[in-house]
């Protein structure tokens, strides 16, 4: 290839045609087959290989299906080494997402590792067997006084991760490797956009120069991307520079825009909502004894690393991808289908993720690298700037809450929730508007979740409107689970107030499910009255409990102290946390902890803004996230039992913002409605 040489190429788009509608590829979501797990573990001269399932980004599940294997053979730690796999592997899994890992599969792989144990111990060790299912109390990973499962025992990689090992997609090298990047109109890519032109022979005399890359396969949405290649990374910089292309666009919007689309109110106004939850009748003439709005902001997943990918052709022919997602699958199905490839010509390698959250759930910057390799013939190394993130990635969406309640005799009587948000699970990132409204006939499973009461009402009725934006939303940690459980848990501890009741008290009282009950008796339970602040300084205390996908509870106590100018600085958070059989108690704490510090960030800073028709943040100091100085001790109780495992990463969200804001209202009077807490409403007024 000619160093000067301008690459145009022509191709498909990375979707099939039905009827003249385009189809984006589709996700597929297997069940963790017990067959399939035994793919999963392997054996050699007497050592085990164990491919891991779920991709590694940080929750540690590299570890905790590394105890469940070695508890099952009945082997030591280092007898078994763990690997994260390519597609070629391993049988299709499904993404990484919904703390489903353990839940799903760890049950499977003890059964794979108990089938395997045992045709070795008959001598057997060549051949294919079948998995034979056992109950759960036959499998030695799961019972009482186990040598690894529920212990502490080593991270597995952490010593990789401190040393600086190549663990993730930007540390692959490889001969000859150049690096790309796909500019794109200085918009959001669900807006039209399109290419007026660009100063191609300033960009050719840049030293470092390698192509140009016009394709129609960079197609964002709607946004066109130009591909630029260059020697070194630094070197696009000045390319790009130098290039300065010039776009056209339409359809202009700011965030007064975002903001009317969201609003609930309006929603209301136009008679019923489109999605029901619950649907009791319920009297609307008579008067309410609570009127509260919530109103959560779009936020960002800030994972500490930008995504990046390495795409090459291998000696085999085959289209080698090394990828941080969290769905290899996907990825391979996406560049096969856009590259006119079968599965066989692409092998996706799982590498590890440095923080995702929902967000590396798509094929961006993965296509991005596999097109420029295809295309000039090079291994190339595509990795995405902090501004890309924002401004090409999907975000949490906004959500905007009504909420109504009578209460009678101390009884939560009448339960009114209606509530505006965006897709979540059928995210405008992949899903064209035509799709997404025959996806909308069925509801957003996403925008819902988190919003069925965990508390008993005479009458409920929950519903939800949702509405496309112009900018990407999608999945974030928990889903709806966040921002629906603040406004829950805000609104009942008002609730509480009104049936003048302490809100532990009230929330007993209403609370149906044991497990819940217990993990928020154990989260106040001997915790003595927070130190009253000196000076003018304000203290106080609260408390929100829930449950996260109808199996693991959580419940957590807060305390802040508030400044007179309304700064609020949180000084204690407590967790009692219940997910069933506990893996790893290191890890589920952890899990808790970042979802406490992620509840602290919803009360406090999470909120980007839309300026110009595109999302106006473009690095971490314009959507500031929890710091150090922020994090206020953290107490986490496990309360561990013989059920099932359950997930853990996303629990602990659905109660941690809530206690933050009851934590306020308690030290101020003042119900926060809006998110993130502008200081100013909190501070005192006159002497």
């Amino acid at each position: 290839m000619k160093r000067r040489q301008l690459l145009q190429a022509g191709g498909v788009l990375a979707v099939g045609f039905v009827a003249g509608c385009a189809i984006p590829v589709i996700p597929k979501r297997p069940a963790a087959a017990y067959d399939d797990a035994l793919g999963w573990v392997r054996h050699a001269n007497g050592r085990y290989e164990l491919l891991l399932p779920r991709a590694e980004m940080g929750q540690n599940i590299a570890t905790a299906l590394k105890q469940v294997a070695c508890e099952e053979l009945g082997v030591d730690w280092d007898r078994v080494t763990l690997r994260l796999p390519h597609t070629q592997d391993i049988p299709r899994v499904r993404a990484t997402v919904g703390s489903e890992s353990v839940k799903d599969f760890a049950l499977p792989l003890a059964q794979a590792c108990a089938t395997l144990r045992d045709a070795l111990a008959a001598g057997h060790t060549t051949g294919v067997r079948s998995a034979e299912p056992r109950p759960m109390n036959e499998l030695r990973a799961f019972r009482s006084g186990a040598r690894l499962v529920g212990r502490r025992v080593p991270l597995e990689q952490g010593r990789a991760i401190v040393t600086g090992a190549p663990l993730y997609a930007a540390d692959v090298r490889l001969p000859g490797m150049v690096f790309g990047r796909v500019l794109r109109a200085p918009v959001s890519a669900d807006r039209p956009s399109r290419l007026a032109g660009w100063n191609e022979a300033a960009a050719r005399a840049v030293p470092g120069f390698v192509a140009l890359v016009q394709d129609e396969r960079l197609m964002q949405r709607l946004s066109p991307g130009l591909g630029i290649v260059a020697r070194t990374p630094g070197t696009l910089d000045r390319i790009e520079a130098a290039l300065a292309p010039r776009w056209q666009h339409d359809d202009a919007f700011e965030q007064a825009d975002i903001d009317r689309l969201i609003d609930i109110d309006r929603h209301l106004a136009g008679g019923r909502l489109g999605n029901q939850i619950h649907d009791d009748a319920i009297d609307r003439s008579a008067a309410w004894d609570l009127e509260l709005r919530i109103d959560t902001p779009l936020a960002a997943h800030n994972a500490i690393e930008p995504r990046a990918a390495v795409a090459a052709k291998g000696a085999d022919g085959v289209l080698e991808v090394w990828a941080g997602t969290q769905d290899a699958f996907y990825v391979r199905d996406v560049i096969a289908r856009s590259l006119g490839l079968d599965e066989a010509g692409v092998r996706v390698q799982a590498c590890r993720i440095g923080g995702a959250f929902g967000g590396r759930t798509l094929c961006t910057v993965e296509l991005e690298a596999a097109v420029l390799a295809h295309v000039t013939g090079a291994p190339v190394k595509v990795q995405w700037t902090r501004a890309q993130e924002y401004r090409q990635g999907f975000h949490r969406p906004p959500s905007s809450h009504r909420i109504r309640a009578r209460v009678r005799n101390g009884e939560l009587v009448d339960w009114w929730h209606a509530f505006s948000s965006s897709h979540i699970l059928f995210t405008n990132a992949g899903m064209p508007v035509w799709m997404q409204r025959l996806a909308d006939l069925v509801g957003d499973r996403g925008v819902a979740r988190g919003a069925d009461l965990p508390y008993r009402a005479q009458r409920r009725r929950t519903e939800f409107a949702v509405t496309r934006l112009p900018v990407f939303t999608g999945p974030w940690r928990g889903l709806g689970a966040g921002p629906n459980a603040l406004a829950i848990e805000s609104a009942i501890d008002e609730c509480a107030r009104l049936a003048d009741a302490d809100p532990v008290a009230f929330r007993l009282r209403h609370i149906g499910d044991p497990r819940l009950a217990r993990v928020l008796r154990t989260v106040v339970d001997g915790v003595p009255a927070p130190t009253p602040a000196a000076g003018s300084d304000r203290v106080g205390r609260g408390v929100a409990c829930g449950t996260y996908k109808a199996s693991s509870h959580a419940a957590v106590l807060a305390e802040v102290r508030v400044a007179p100018d309304g700064t609020v600085v949180v000084t204690r958070l407590r967790c009692a946390h219940d997910c069933g059989t506990v893996i790893n108690p290191d890890q589920v704490r952890a899990q808790c902890e970042g979802n406490l510090v992620w509840g602290l960030g919803m009360v406090l800073h999470d909120g980007l803004k839309a300026a110009g028709s595109r999302i106006a943040a473009g690095s971490l100091g314009e959507a500031p996230v929890p710091s150090l100085r922020d994090t206020p001790p953290m107490d986490i109780v496990l309360i561990d039992d013989d059920g099932p495992p359950a997930g853990a990463g996303e629990t602990a969200i659905v109660a941690a913002a809530g206690a933050i804001a009851n934590a306020i209202r308690d030290a101020t009077g003042v119900r926060l409605t809006r998110f993130p807490l502008q200081p100013s409403l909190l501070a005192r007024r006159g002497p």
